[in-house]
């Protein structure tokens, strides 16, 4: 099943899924199916995990409604499932566990990349009106929308991930430390 066909978006909106997809394991996987169907074995050679704990976190995937079996074909009397995402991307509404999350296993993934891998990493610090906050956040949004429909399953993967965001003054921060 070719991403074109799925829903543009999952909005996440129970407990089960919140859970689902606050996990970095489950997240990884995600990673995985993201662009095309895979085995269970194949989640697991990606991942790097053993193929119970593999299926064990596609079950709970499978349940949430995150992802779903788009295939099946007998192979040695044995029913192989191939697993999809059920949209092509995760909306996470703000609340708890929300972007934070996405952030935590952003730096996850970047601690585990290669070390000697080409990684742009950059932090800036801007002063902007209301309008060009808005603005920025819109054209980062479209080039992250861009840059994922050119994206080739053929290719390796590459991550994304900015946060655009007013930081808590220091009164409030000073506050919600007392």
């Amino acid at each position: 099943m070719p991403t074109d066909d799925l829903p543009a978006k999952f909005h996440v909106t129970t407990d089960e899924q919140l859970r689902a997809v606050s996990n970095l394991t489950r997240h990884r996987i995600m990673a995985v199916l993201r662009f095309e169907p895979a085995t269970i074995t194949q989640i697991a050679e990606r991942v790097g995990l053993a193929k119970g704990s593999s299926s064990y976190h596609v079950r709970l995937l499978e349940r949430a409604g995150l992802v779903t079996v788009v295939r099946t074909r007998k192979v040695r009397g044995v029913t192989e499932r191939y697993y999809a995402m059920a949209a092509r991307s995760i909306v996470r509404h703000p609340g708890e566990g929300g972007p934070d999350i996405l952030m935590r296993h952003a730096v996850a993934d970047l601690e585990a990349a290669p070390a000697d891998g080409e990684r742009h990493v950059r932090m800036a610090h801007l002063r902007l009106t209301e309008e060009q906050f808005a603005e920025l956040g819109a054209r980062l949004q479209a080039l992250a929308d861009e840059y994922r429909e050119l994206s080739d399953p053929s290719l390796p993967d590459a991550s994304l991930v900015f946060a655009l965001f007013h930081p808590a003054t220091r009164v409030q921060a000073e506050g919600d430390a007392k």
